[in-house]
C-alpha cells in the first residue's frame, strides 16, 4: 500500500457517497464504493446575483483548500467557455454556478485569493475560468501529481478510485453543458467531480512528500498558477486535421479561405466549427479545387444535406483563393522560429542529429528510474533546442543556464544537467 492509500485510509478523510465517515472508502471485500450522491446532496444552481452573493461569503469564510473545476460545451459550442462552475470548500459545501446566468465571478475569485486552488488538469480549466474573473494565485495540480508520482492512469476516475477507493460515475464527461435546465443526473455528477478533490490532493502531496517529490510538485504549481494567457495561434487554419495531404500553395489558399469563413459562421452561430463544415471537407475541396458549385457538391462533406445557399457561399470561399495572385498565397509551411524537424538532422547536422539521440536516451533512462513521463521531467522541446545549438563550452554552469532560459524549473535543471552534459559533450560528468 502506497502511502496515498494509507492516506485515503485514514479515518479523518472526509468519505462519503456509500461508506460512513470512518470507512477509508472501499468495501469490506476491498473492492471500490460507487460514489453515488453528493454528500449534502445535489445544490441548487446559482444563476442570480442574490445567490452569488451568498457563496462568495460562504466561500470567504470557509478554510483550507478550495476544489475547483468547469464544465465546457466542446464539439457543440463555439469556443471553450465554461457552462457550470464546481466548487469545494471546508465550512462552505459545495457550489454550481451557472456563469451564462453570472458571467462575472471576479468578486468570488477575489474571496479566494488566498486559498490553495485544487483541480484536475488545471491548464485545461485555467482559460475558461480566467474569461469570467476567476484566476488562481496558488494552486495544487491532481493530475499533474499523479504524473510526478507516477501513476498509470491519471484520469480523475482513476485517481479517486487507485487512492481513495471510490468510483466516479463518468457518464456526462462529454455531454453538452450549454443545455438549460441542466438534468439532475449531470449536475450530480458535477457536484461528485468536486466532492473528493481535496482529500485526493491531501492523499497525493503526503505521496509525493514520501518520494521526495513535493517540492518537484510545488514548482510545476507555480509555473502554471504564475503563467501568463497563452498567446492566440498564428494561423490557427493550419491546423486543420488531414493538412499533410495538401502540398500546393493554391490549395493552401483555399483551406485557409474555407476555414476563417467556417469560423465566422460558427461564431456567429454559436456552435462549434465541425458542425458546420468538417475538416474532411475542407481538405476535399482544397484537392479537388471545383470550379462551380456543381463540381462542389459531388464531393464528400457537400452532398444532398448542404442547401443551395450554403454551397454558394463555400465555392464563393474557393472562388476568392482561385482568384488571389501568386503573392497572395500562403506559403507552404509555417516560419519555424526553432530547430528544424528532428527527421531533417542527419542531413542538415549529423552532429546535432548524434546528440539527440544520446540525449533522448539519457532523459529516458532517467524518467524511468525517477517513475514519470519524460514530458515531465523536461518538455521535448526543450531537449531539441539544447541540441541543436548548445552554449559553448556545454558545461553544467552553461547547460543549467540555457535550461533555464528555456523556461526549465529548478527541479528538473537539477535532475536533468548532469546526463545533458554528457550527451552534449561525450564525457561523463561528477554528479
Amino acid at each position: 500500500m502506497t502511502d496515498a492509500q494509507e492516506t485515503a485510509a485514514d479515518s479523518s478523510l472526509r468519505t462519503t457517497g456509500g461508506a460512513p465517515p470512518d470507512d477509508g472508502g472501499t468495501s469490506d471485500t476491498g473492492a471500490p464504493i460507487p460514489l453515488l450522491e453528493p454528500r449534502e446532496g445535489i445544490p441548487p444552481v446559482i444563476a442570480d446575483a442574490d445567490a452569488l452573493d451568498r457563496a462568495v461569503a460562504a466561500f470567504a469564510a470557509g478554510s483550507g483548500p478550495v476544489a475547483v473545476d468547469a464544465e465546457r460545451a466542446s464539439g457543440y459550442r463555439y469556443g471553450q467557455r465554461a457552462y457550470l462552475v464546481q466548487l469545494r470548500r471546508e465550512g462552505a459545501g459545495t457550489a454550481l454556478i451557472d456563469p451564462v446566468a453570472c458571467p462575472d465571478l471576479s468578486a468570488l475569485g477575489e474571496a479566494l485569493s488566498g486559498a490553495e486552488w485544487v483541480l484536475h488538469a488545471a491548464t485545461q480549466d485555467l482559460p475558461c475560468l480566467r474569461e469570467i474573473g476567476m484566476v488562481p494565485t496558488s494552486l495544487f495540480d491532481t493530475e499533474l501529481a499523479g504524473r510526478l508520482a507516477g501513476f498509470p492512469r491519471v484520469g480523475l476516475g482513476a485517481m479517486v478510485e487507485n487512492v481513495l477507493g471510490f468510483v466516479l460515475e463518468k457518464g456526462h464527461s462529454a455531454v453538452d453543458w450549454s443545455t438549460r435546465p441542466l438534468p439532475e443526473p449531470w449536475l450530480r455528477y458535477a457536484a461528485l467531480d468536486v466532492e473528493l478533490l481535496v482529500d485526493l490532493r491531501d492523499a497525493l502531496e503526503k505521496e509525493l512528500d514520501r518520494q521526495g517529490k513535493l517540492e518537484w510538485a510545488l514548482q510545476e504549481f507555480h509555473a502554471i498558477a504564475s503563467a501568463p494567457p497563452p498567446e492566440p495561434r498564428k494561423e490557427p487554419w493550419r491546423r486543420t486535421s488531414g493538412m499533410h495531404k495538401v502540398r500546393r500553395r493554391r490549395q493552401l489558399a483555399v483551406v485557409r479561405e474555407l476555414w476563417q469563413l467556417r469560423d465566422r459562421i460558427a461564431q456567429r452561430r454559436d456552435v462549434s466549427p465541425g458542425k458546420v463544415l468538417s475538416d474532411a471537407a475542407i481538405v476535399e475541396a482544397a484537392l479537388a479545387l471545383p470550379p462551380n458549385v456543381h463540381a462542389l457538391a459531388a464531393l464528400n462533406g457537400f452532398g444532398h444535406r448542404v442547401g443551395r445557399r450554403q454551397l454558394e457561399q463555400w465555392q464563393a470561399a474557393v472562388d476568392r483563393a482561385r482568384a488571389l495572385p501568386e503573392s497572395g498565397l500562403p506559403q507552404p509551411g509555417q516560419p519555424v522560429t526553432g530547430p528544424p524537424p528532428p527527421r531533417a538532422w542527419a542531413d542538415k547536422d549529423p552532429a546535432a542529429a548524434a546528440r539527440l539521440s544520446a540525449a533522448r536516451a539519457a532523459v529516458t533512462a532517467l524518467a524511468e528510474r525517477l517513475n514519470m513521463p519524460q514530458e515531465n521531467l523536461v518538455s521535448p522541446d526543450t531537449v531539441r533546442r539544447l541540441c541543436w545549438e548548445p552554449p559553448k563550452p556545454a558545461d553544467a554552469d552553461s547547460v543549467a543556464a540555457a535550461l533555464a532560459a528555456l523556461g526549465a524549473r529548478p527541479w528538473q535543471i537539477n535532475q536533468v544537467t548532469p546526463p545533458l552534459v554528457t550527451a552534449l559533450t561525450g564525457e561523463p560528468t561528477d554528479a
